[in-house]
């Protein structure tokens, strides 16, 4: 069979509501059900997971057996893997590797597999494989998102996902072109598109929504004003952080949402109208948060690692127990939707990216949301971590300003001492200086960290 042939879209709509169905399924759906369902959905997942070779070695190693995990309750007794060990794999068997199970199918039963690699932020872009089951509801789940936070029918939606090799682009288009009925620009990266045409784009088509990265998105509306376009956007869905306010202002008000996902799960949380916090979609995912130094679970409330499990992913690469080492924390209120799902306060940094300076954790990305409202900030910053000869460690931000004004760079340290709690140096740069160093123009996810330290 093909693609298309092995998806039923109906019975996937009633396996994993959206649209008009989802809020009503998810206030009306104990959390006794809910359980039930994971569970449910899980056993199907492990079973798939022990024929796979990645598998087997993994839990073989961690001394696991078959029967020895149950049900969710069982979860901590296997061990975590990251994107480490999936290269790995791919270097014991390339270029594919063997987590992906794609060789137990017998050759008249393999179901059509789609390649991509991440972006390689972290490192060298990793192999991404997707099986037409696993592929199809990650699609339905984003646009269950997206009309959650209230794409409509005669929305023009403008994409800055890059394309190319990365999943990111692809997977977002098909999520509105598959399970949506408005109209989508797929422009891609300033690379792909050039920044300035794709303003001209967004005028010429009318977009009403804008998807991608909060720092390019924000850009985009630097670059439209500057240039007298009053384009009539009236929602950005895409990764903000806690850099919304910006975004929201260089768009005229448009209102922001946030979602979570990594490449090799698709979306996992997304922001809800009452922005309140990310809805973990847990009739697809089973969240972890654990400590950063052991492992273990944290206390309710507090930041740790997301270790994901995914529930629907039977097919091919089946995920139990990914570290993400991206950092979160649970919202312990209640739900203003009235939703039975659990809520994540949304993406915080990356552990393995976090830089420690006496005693203090430090997340790049999170400085963004500290430069947003600082007078004379143009938009676009860089962290270089780097160590002297007697071994003490500095962190510089180089941020870019309007005008180096006397003074600035002074109020600059003043806020993100109080902000971050340490004493760190401040450079400051001319607008559009670092992009060279970010790649704000051309990366999906700009750079942030420049360590230095190695060569020290």
């Amino acid at each position: 069979m093909n693609y298309l042939e092995s998806i039923d879209a109906r019975a996937l709509a009633e396996e994993f509501p959206l649209g008009p169905a989802f809020v009503p399924r998810f206030r009306s759906l104990s959390r006794d059900e809910l359980r039930a369902i994971q569970e449910a959905r899980f056993r199907r997942v492990v079973e798939r997971a022990w024929t796979v070779p990645f598998y087997r070695r993994l839990w073989g190693e961690a001394g696991a057996q078959p029967g020895d995990v149950r049900g969710l309750d069982d979860l901590a007794r296997l061990p975590t893997f990251d994107k480490s060990d999936i290269m790995a794999s791919i270097e014991r068997r390339p270029p594919l590797g063997d987590f992906h199970g794609l060789e137990t199918y017998r050759a008249d039963d393999r179901p059509p597999a789609i390649l991509h690699t991440t972006s390689g932020t972290t490192g060298k872009p990793q192999v991404l494989l997707f099986g037409p089951r696993g592929r199809e509801v990650q699609n339905l789940l984003l646009a269950r998102v997206y009309l959650l936070q209230g794409l409509r029918d005669d929305d023009v939606v403008h994409s800055v996902y890059g394309h190319g090799m990365i999943n990111g682009g692809h997977y977002v288009r098909e999520a509105f072109t598959h399970w949506t009925r408005a109209l989508f620009l797929s422009a891609g990266t300033g690379v792909e598109t050039r920044s300035s045409t794709q303003v001209e784009l967004m005028r010429d088509f009318g977009a009403t929504v804008i998807v991608g990265f909060g720092d390019y998105v924000k850009h985009l509306g630097e670059l439209a004003r500057s240039g007298g376009m009053d384009l009539k956007v009236r929602m950005i869905s895409g990764h903000v952080g806690e850099d919304r306010e910006a975004v929201s202002r260089a768009w005229g008000g448009a209102e922001v949402f946030d979602w979570y996902g990594v490449g090799d799960t698709g979306v996992i949380a997304g922001e809800g109208p009452d922005h309140a916090g990310l809805y973990v979609m847990e009739d697809a995912h089973h969240l972890e948060l654990v400590d950063l130094a052991t492992g273990g679970a944290v206390r309710e409330g507090e930041t740790g690692d997301m270790v994901v499990t995914v529930l629907f992913k039977d097919d091919v690469y089946p995920m139990i127990r990914f570290n993400t080492h991206d950092v979160t924390a649970f919202r312990t209120d209640r739900s203003p939707l009235g939703l039975n799902l659990r809520r994540i306060r949304g993406f915080l940094g990356r552990s393995d990216n976090m830089v420690k300076l006496r005693g203090i954790n430090v997340f790049p990305q999170a400085i963004a949301a500290m430069l947003a409202d600082a007078p004379g900030y143009a938009g676009d910053y860089v962290c270089r971590l780097e160590r002297d000869a007697s071994g003490r460690e500095a962190l510089t931000v180089a941020i870019e300003v309007q005008a180096a004004e006397e003074g600035l760079e002074a109020a600059y340290r003043d806020l993100l001492r109080r902000r971050l709690g340490l004493e760190v140096a401040v450079e400051l740069a001319a607008p559009r200086a670092l992009a060279p160093l970010t790649g704000i123009d051309s990366r999906q996810k700009p750079i942030r960290l420049i360590d230095r330290r190695k060569g020290a």
